[in-house]
């Protein structure tokens, strides 16, 4: 089969916050990429919705948090798969920084970091 993904994910385990209005839920930030993110499924997880949802995670032994406005765009039982709406200017920065440490390639990031930004201007 072929690979349809754009975007490289990185493996990176760490406890996240999801939240929509005066839901809160506790998750597990599974992967990463600069468009999305795979999280575990709380286990009080209702099925989702279109609405917008907010994930936060901080970064290991740093102050640094992470605040992302998601999109759900998939579900199946123990993972949720959610698309990149919108990320403030730090957060994105971030981000990138720990894309770019964990793919180790910097053709590669800047290539993705282009699409990204194509991706930007054609909506």
């Amino acid at each position: 089969m072929q690979e349809r993904r754009q975007f490289s994910r990185v493996i990176y385990r760490v406890p996240a916050t999801i939240r929509q209005g005066e839901q809160t839920w506790s998750s597990k930030v599974l992967d990463l990429s600069l468009k999305g993110a795979l999280l575990s499924a709380p286990i009080d997880w209702a099925e989702g919705n279109q609405d917008d949802y907010m994930v936060s995670f901080t970064l290991p032994d740093s102050d640094i948090t992470l605040d992302m406005e998601l999109k759900l765009i998939q579900e199946n039982g123990e993972y949720l798969r959610f698309r990149i709406d919108h990320i403030d200017i730090d957060s994105a920065s971030h981000l990138k920084r720990l894309v770019e440490l964990n793919v180790g390639n910097d053709d590669l990031l800047h290539r993705e970091l282009a699409q990204l930004t194509d991706l930007k201007d054609s909506v």
